[in-house]
């Protein structure tokens, strides 16, 4: 059973200088492949002229990440998505994209010296930025009447349970996200009025 994790609590950014470069870390909480490319377009787009825009995340449980990924955009391989990566791994955090947006200085670092930096820079972003911790959605539907609809949804709003879709057939069927633990309050629920909950099968 996937285990409650800690993922950055929104978003952040600091600015660090190493021997005259500018390194700009920015921390963002990411649900996906897709969220990370807007992201890192947004960071293109708001930094055109900067040298070079690195990045790592994670998505997922911490430890076991269902995804990651990393880039050093032209910088020497290994001295740049490699550190921000172990940072994040350090930092025991999921559902996280580091980016660190450098700004050339005029003195090179070398491989050393770049490890350390990207690393320090994520370090000042990951250690300011806010933690909330992500508890696993549960995915239900409940089939009712027409006469139901209305009070699941409203036991719904009170319960931050999300409806993703409703099917009208002869009956209704409300698919709905809620936390695991909220579970049994659904049950609790739905047998007070006779309705039927399961858990659909995933594709």
């Amino acid at each position: 059973m996937q285990k409650h994790y800690p993922v950055p609590a929104g978003y952040l950014e600091r600015e660090t200088e190493v021997k005259k470069s500018r390194f700009i870390a920015r921390v963002a909480p990411v649900g996906s492949r897709d969220e990370v490319k807007a992201w890192l377009a947004s960071a293109h787009q708001d930094h055109p002229d900067a040298r070079h825009i690195c990045w790592a995340y994670q998505i997922g449980q911490p430890g076991a990440a269902a995804e990651a990924g990393m880039n050093d955009d032209g910088e020497p391989s290994g001295t740049a998505g490699k550190p921000i990566l172990g940072v994040i791994q350090h930092k025991d955090m999921g559902d996280v994209l580091v980016m660190v947006i450098r700004y050339f200085g005029g003195v090179k670092l070398g491989a050393g010296g770049l490890v350390r930096a990207y690393a320090g820079a994520a370090e000042s972003v990951l250690s300011d930025v806010g933690r909330v911790v992500q508890k696993p959605l549960e995915t239900v539907s409940v089939t009712l009447d027409f006469s139901d609809e209305q009070p699941l949804r409203h036991w719904c709003e009170g319960h931050d349970a999300v409806i993703t879709r409703v099917d009208y057939g002869t009956e209704v069927t409300v698919f709905l996200e809620l936390a695991e633990e909220m579970r049994g309050e659904l049950k609790a629920f739905c047998d007070a009025r006779g309705l039927k909950v399961e858990s659909p099968h995933r594709a």
